[in-house]
């Protein structure tokens, strides 16, 4: 009985060897298991097994919802449906936010517009979502009323969001000068991933070459730090980056 308990100690500290050697877990590790097979087993579990086990299972939790939204046709008919259920102001800015997911960029302005012709006219967050919306339709000049508007009201408002997008509504309607100042404004303050993203699509369309490749050598400074969920997070912006500079010349 006796040597039926030492081999199931052995063959414990065993598994838990192999674990510690496949996670790369430092030597003491193993000669802890090995010299003091039960107890070592028990301050390994304890100590590296059972966290390490309850950090994977919350970051495949993680990578699972992540994975779910950004799935928008998912996203779009859960909305459709709860706004066909029950047709609140929630669900109607969830509907339209999806729609724009999506890429149903005409849909989600009218959706958008409908909610400006009502009780919630002055409400910043659909007027962003409008501004984003008609952004995304080409329909650069309304974009801008719609950010002004915003601008005017409350200076605070998402002021990295509501400049980017204005910066890109202005260089819609031929006014590089003002979008320039826009796009500068917005990683002075901000200095974010997204505004010098921007910026840097703006320099490449614009043939800024140097500008647009000095941009570029810090957003690749900056991924090179990402682990893999950040990338997809960043994955529609950092296409957008990748067609924008796919004819920018290589820089010498």
């Amino acid at each position: 009985m006796s040597i039926l308990v030492i081999g199931l100690h052995v063959l414990i500290a065993i598994f838990f060897a192999v674990h510690a050697i496949r996670s790369r877990q430092q030597v003491p590790w193993l000669l802890i298991l090995f010299m003091i097979p039960l107890l070592g087993a028990l301050l390994y579990y304890v100590g590296v097994y059972l966290p390490g086990w309850r950090r994977e299972r919350r970051d495949r939790k993680s990578a699972a919802g992540a994975a779910q939204a950004f799935d928008p046709v998912r996203a779009l008919h859960d909305a459709q449906a709860a706004f066909d259920f029950a047709p609140t102001a929630h669900n109607q800015m969830r509907l339209a936010n999806a729609q724009l997911q999506a890429g149903d960029a005409e849909a989600a302005a009218a959706t958008f517009g409908a909610f400006l012709q009502g009780a919630f006219a002055n409400d910043p967050d659909i007027r962003l979502g409008a501004a984003r919306a008609t952004l995304a339709c080409g329909r650069h000049a309304e974009a801008i009323a719609h950010l002004e508007d915003l601008r005017r009201a409350d200076p605070d408002y998402r002021p990295e969001q509501t400049t980017l997008l204005l910066a890109r509504a202005l260089a819609g309607v031929g006014r590089p000068a003002d979008a320039r100042a826009e796009f500068e404004a917005a990683v002075k303050r901000h200095g974010s991933f997204e505004a010098k993203a921007e910026f840097a699509i703006w320099a490449a369309q614009a043939r800024e070459f140097q500008l647009a490749h000095r941009l570029q050598n810090q957003l690749h400074s900056t991924m090179d730090r990402w682990d893999r969920h950040t990338h997809a997070m960043n994955l529609p912006l950092i296409r957008r980056l990748e067609a924008a500079f796919a004819e920018v010349p290589r820089h010498r």
